[in-house]
């Protein structure tokens, strides 16, 4: 019986060289996530959420048009709970006990404690959205609540 060939050795070793890298690089992956939920956690913290009615811009760093302010509510000391997999759930966030305007929220932008710096961007809806509210009809005047708020950190 004979041994493998220099060329099997080769190949067997190139093989488990490049399963090592495939796992490192998830590893890195996984840390550079973990450090953007973190960042971003960390900046919402006593941030900003402000509803928003009309089209939402293309990104966060699009200034706003013609979009009416409906409705500001604050994250509180602590943002957001642990994040699995890359998703942000927030905390309880202060209500507005007398949204701006009237209007139909369609889209949030949070922005960090000082008011005018931008984090992200995202949707509104009752449901299948980022910022869930009980209803996307806001009064002036009325109070505005969250039910439910998530964010997703990509890989990208």
């Amino acid at each position: 019986m004979r041994g493998p060939t220099l060329s099997e050795r080769i190949n067997r070793s190139q093989s488990t060289r490049w399963a090592s890298v495939k796992w490192i690089m998830l590893a890195v992956v996984y840390v550079l996530i973990a450090a953007a939920v973190a960042t971003v956690a960390a900046l919402l913290i006593n941030g900003y959420l402000r509803i928003y009615d009309g089209t939402q811009p293309t990104n966060a760093d699009t200034a706003l048009g013609a979009q009416v302010l409906l409705a500001e509510l604050r994250f509180n000391a602590t943002a957001f709970g642990a994040a699995v997999a890359g998703l942000l759930t927030a905390n309880a966030i202060t209500a507005d006990a007398a949204a701006n305007a009237t209007g139909t929220a369609t889209w949030f932008r949070a922005l960090k404690s000082d008011g005018s710096s931008v984090v992200f961007d995202g949707s509104v809806g009752t449901s299948a959205a980022d910022l869930i509210l009980d209803s996307v009809a806001i009064q002036v005047n009325a109070d505005v609540s969250v039910t439910s708020f998530t964010h997703q950190v990509s890989k990208g």
